[in-house]
């Protein structure tokens, strides 16, 4: 069979240049336009399909396309194969399926089971809604609701403290990492058969006692003081308050802390003989709040995540060996949002169309 002749106009040919040149063109229209362009230059349909990187089956379709209808069939160029037979209504049964428990001896749903269950709706088409909503039946996530009450009221106190600090005060965020494992791992390289090489360590560990670390992280400034202590009880959390306060003599502390009972006792005495000092609760279940969780999760990060040490001891200088380079170039970090919301999930899948 002949192939179909191709002569460009100048004012096609500037656009199929347009279509190659724009950044942001989609590659479907880029390769459609390379291909004409090719064949438009005399060249084979093989000479266009090694250039371009394209099957010449491809070179051949696209050149009967453009013979026939000219630059529209290339930009709206029909469906191939069969034509698609998607529903509105099929989006709100795949969701209401997902609200329904899956067939017994399954723990989850997915594509081909709920093609399965729903029948008449192709998995293709179960997939595609679930892209669509970027559902991902297979990834588990946790949350943390606060279900306190005073919600708005505490979240609106310590926020303050964040944007608009009391002035000649110092603001602290203090809480601990209780547990802290000291863990003995055999690190090392590991090359592999096609060249690559991994670092990483042994499952297998060797346990040598724990520690508990007390953080205040100063808000204004991002630094950082840290306590070390065997256990997490009122008479750690005091002490480490005591030298808090040896710290910042003859300034007013405000410390925002969570809702631990080391931290809020019924009848609170230490509190009462120390005036300057302020305690600003978060609400219950919102440890999010507490800047020094932040820091928490750099020291797990950068410090302590892949340490091999023998005994707790080890991990305490681990630790301030980190906090005195942390602090040499400690930044605050920026809170910017002035009202902040106890969201709470959707419980139902179909409630996703709402």
């Amino acid at each position: 069979m002949k192939a179909a002749k191709v002569v460009l106009s100048s004012a096609e040919r500037a656009k199929l240049r347009l279509w190659l040149a724009a950044g942001k063109t989609e590659r479907r229209l880029a390769v459609r336009a390379a291909v004409i362009l090719g064949v438009a230059e005399g060249l084979s349909n093989a000479a266009v399909a090694a250039r371009v990187g394209v099957r010449p089956a491809t070179v051949s379709k696209w050149r009967g396309r453009f013979a026939g209808a000219g630059l529209p069939g290339l930009a709206d160029a029909p469906r191939s194969g069969k034509p698609a037979h998607y529903v509105a209504a099929h989006e709100q049964r795949i969701l209401a399926a997902l609200d329904e428990p899956p067939p017994a001896g399954y723990g989850r749903w997915d594509g081909a089971l709920l093609a399965r269950h729903l029948g008449d709706i192709s998995k293709h088409q179960i997939w595609r809604v679930l892209r669509q909503h970027e559902i991902a039946l297979a990834r588990r996530r946790s949350w943390c609701i606060s279900t306190d009450p005073c919600f708005a009221k505490k979240a609106a106190d310590v926020v303050g403290l964040y944007l608009q600090p009391p002035d000649n005060a110092v603001v602290l965020a203090v809480d601990e990492k209780p547990h802290i494992q000291a863990l003995e791992r055999a690190q090392g390289w590991l090359k592999l058969p096609n060249g690559k090489a991994l670092t990483g360590f042994s499952h297998n560990y060797q346990r040598h006692g724990t520690t508990t670390l007390f953080a205040a992280l100063e808000v204004a400034t991002g630094l950082v003081k840290g306590g070390h202590y065997r256990r997490r009880r009122r008479v750690e959390f005091l002490h480490f308050m005591n030298r808090l306060v040896a710290q910042y003599r003859d300034r007013e502390l405000h410390v925002i802390l969570d809702n631990l009972n080391t931290h809020k006792p019924k009848e609170d005495r230490w509190l009462a003989r120390h005036k300057n000092v302020h305690f600003h609760f978060i609400p219950t279940r919102a440890s999010w709040l507490n800047q020094v969780e932040v820091w928490f999760s750099i020291l797990s990060g950068k410090a302590l995540a892949g340490a091999s040490v023998t005994s707790p001891q080890q991990v305490r200088d681990q630790i301030d060996a980190f906090i005195a380079a942390y602090n040499q170039d400690a930044q605050p970090f920026e809170w910017t949002k002035q009202v902040v919301f106890s969201h709470h999930p959707r419980s139902q899948y179909a409630n996703l169309r709402n």
